[in-house]
C-alpha cells in the first residue's frame, strides 16, 4: 500500500556507522586482513613444479586444470567440488546452530568489502557526525571534492578487486600487463568489469541493503536457532530494570541510585545504534536484519568501563541464559553438523591423497559388437582413454591376458607415451580365430592390461572385458 506521500515503497534512509574500538573490531580487522592478504597476494605467489605454470593458485580453464599448489585437479576430480561445498555448508549450519550469524558478521565477502569501503569513506570524509553534515549540506566545492574522492577510491578498489579475481585464471604477471596495456583477451576485461561494477554498487551503494533484502541467508537462518543458540543479545532485565532506562542525569549517576529507583544499567546512550552496519537497535531484541558483527557489545562496554559497571549489558549469549537457565551448546543438532562435517573433510582428504596417478576406462564399441574378416577371424574393437596425473612422463606397454590365441592391434602405436598431465584415447582392436561357430553370441573373458614402463610409483591396471564371436 502507498504511504503518505503516495510511494509505494520506502525511501532508503541511510546508514552512517560510527567507528568503535574494541575486541571485537580487532578481530574484525584481523580477519580483513587475513581475507585481503589471501585474496589478493594469493595469485602472486610463485610456486615450483616439475610441470605446469609457476603460479601456486591458477584455474587453468584451456588446460581444463585447477593448480592449487602441489596439487592438479583434472576434470575428473569435479566430485571434490562437490564434497567441498557439502562440507562448507555442513559447516555453515553447525557454527549457525552454536554461534548464530557470526560468518555474516566476520566472513561474508560483502561484510569484507563494506568495512573497507566505509573505512575509505571514514577516511575521506569524517567520522560519523561529519559525514552525515556532508550529506546534507548543499553542493559545493568541499562536498564534490569530498563525494568525488570517495567515489574515486571506491571504483579504484573495485576495480583492484575485480582484476584480482581474473588473475586467478592466468599468470597474474603477463596478465595484469595485457589487461593494463589492452592486450587481453574479451572475457579478462568483461570478467573485470562486471566485478568493479557489482562490487562498487554492493558495498559502495547498496550496503546493508543487500544484507536485508537481498541474501536469502537472512531470510532462512531462524530455523537454524533455537534457545541454546548464542547471540548477540541485550539483557533487559539489567538494562531496564522495573523502570525502564534513562540518562545518567542528577540522582541517577551512580548504579546504586539506579537501583534505588528501580532503573536499569542502560544509559540510553545510543552508540550501540550508532556502531551499528544495518543500522538497527540490538535493544528491540532478534531481527533478521542483524549480521552478529558484535560492534555493538564494544560500544556497550565502552560506556560500561566508563561509568565503572560491569560488561555484558550487550552480549554474546543464549535466550536460556537470558532466562537463567543453562545453555547448551552441544546437542544432537550440533553434534549431527559436526560429525558430517569431520566425516566428509575426513573422506574429501583420503580421496585426494590416495588418488592414484594413472586414470584408465576401456569401453567396448558396440556398433557393430564384432566384424568377421576376410580371413576368418572375429574382430572385436575397443576404446582407451589413459590420463596422466603426475608431473613426469610415462610410457604403458599394452597386452592382453585370458584369450588364448587372440591378437592386439593397436595400429601404428607399439607403447602409449603420455606427457607430464597428458591424456590421450587409442583404438584397440582384438583379432580371434573362432574354431567352433555355433548360432547366437558367445562371450569371452579376457582383460587388457597397461604396464608402466620404467615407473616405480605407477602400478599396473587391469582392465576386464568381454570377447564376442558368432
Amino acid at each position: 500500500m502507498p504511504d503518505s506521500s503516495g510511494h509505494s515503497y520506502q525511501s532508503r534512509i541511510a546508514v552512517h556507522p560510527r567507528s568503535i574500538k574494541g575486541r571485537f573490531r580487532n578481530l574484525k580487522w584481523g580477519v580483513l586482513a587475513l581475507a585481503y592478504g589471501v585474496y589478493f597476494l594469493l595469485p602472486w605467489l610463485r610456486w615450483t613444479r616439475d610441470h605446469g605454470p609457476s603460479q601456486a593458485l591458477l584455474f587453468d580453464i584451456p588446460g581444463r586444470k585447477f593448480y592449487i599448489f602441489d596439487l592438479v585437479v583434472f576434470p575428473q576430480d569435479i566430485f571434490w567440488l562437490a564434497g567441498f561445498l557439502f562440507i562448507a555448508a555442513m559447516l555453515l549450519f553447525f557454527v549457525t546452530g552454536i554461534a548464530g550469524r557470526v560468518f555474516c558478521g566476520y566472513f561474508c565477502f560483502q561484510t569484507l568489502w563494506t568495512d573497507a569501503f566505509m573505512l575509505i569513506e571514514r577516511l575521506v570524509q569524517g567520522e560519523r557526525p561529519a559525514r552525515m553534515r556532508l550529506a546534507k549540506q548543499s553542493w559545493n566545492g568541499e562536498k564534490l571534492l569530498k563525494l568525488g574522492g570517495t567515489h574515486a577510491l571506491w571504483l579504484a578498489f573495485a576495480f583492484w578487486s575485480g582484476l584480482s579475481f581474473t588473475l586467478y585464471w592466468g599468470d597474474a604477471p603477463t596478465l595484469t600487463w595485457a589487461v593494463l596495456t589492452g592486450n587481453a583477451p574479451a572475457p579478462a576485461y568483461i570478467t573485470t568489469f562486471l566485478l568493479t561494477a557489482t562490487t562498487y554498487v554492493m558495498a559502495g551503494l547498496a550496503r546493508e541493503q543487500v544484507c536485508i533484502y537481498m541474501c536469502p541467508y537472512a531470510r532462512f537462518q531462524s530455523v537454524m536457532f533455537d534457545k541454546d543458540t548464542l547471540i548477540v543479545s541485550y539483557d533487559r532485565n539489567r538494562g531496564e530494570g522495573s523502570a525502564g532506562r534513562a540518562k545518567p542525569v542528577r540522582d541517577l549517576k551512580t548504579r546504586e541510585q539506579r537501583q534505588a529507583a528501580g532503573v536499569g544499567d542502560c544509559v540510553d546512550c545510543g552508540l550501540c545504534v550508532q556502531v551499528c552496519p544495518v543500522g538497527i537497535d540490538i535493544r528491540n531484541g532478534l531481527q533478521y536484519q542483524c549480521i552478529h558483527c558484535a560492534l555493538c557489545i564494544d560500544a556497550c562496554d565502552q560506556i560500561m568501563d566508563a561509568q565503572g559497571w560491569p560488561r555484558g549489558l550487550v552480549r554474546y549469549t543464549s535466550e536460556h541464559a537470558l532466562e537463567g537457565a543453562k545453555t547448551r551448546v552441544f546437542k544432537l543438532k550440533t553434534l549431527g553438523y559436526g560429525l558430517a562435517v569431520l566425516v566428509a573433510s575426513v573422506l574429501l582428504v583420503v580421496s585426494v591423497i590416495d588418488r592414484e596417478p594413472l586414470e584408465i576406462s576401456l569401453a567396448q564399441v558396440r556398433q557393430p559388437l564384432y566384424v568377421v574378416l576376410s580371413d576368418g577371424a572375429i574382430q572385436n574393437s575397443y576404446e582407451i582413454k589413459v590420463s596422466n596425473k603426475s608431473q613426469r612422463p610415462l610410457t604403458l606397454d599394452v597386452r592382453l591376458h585370458g584369450l588364448e590365441g587372440a591378437e592386439l592391434d593397436l595400429g601404428r602405436i607399439e607403447h602409449i607415451e603420455l606427457g607430464p598431465e597428458g591424456s590421450t584415447r587409442i583404438m584397440a582392436r582384438v583379432r580371434y580365430h573362432e574354431a567352433d561357430v555355433s548360432h547366437g553370441i558367445k562371450q569371452h573373458d579376457l582383460s587388457i592390461d597397461l604396464l608402466p614402463v620404467g615407473r616405480d610409483d605407477v602400478e599396473a591396471v587391469s582392465l576386464p572385458t568381454h570377447f564376442f564371436t558368432p
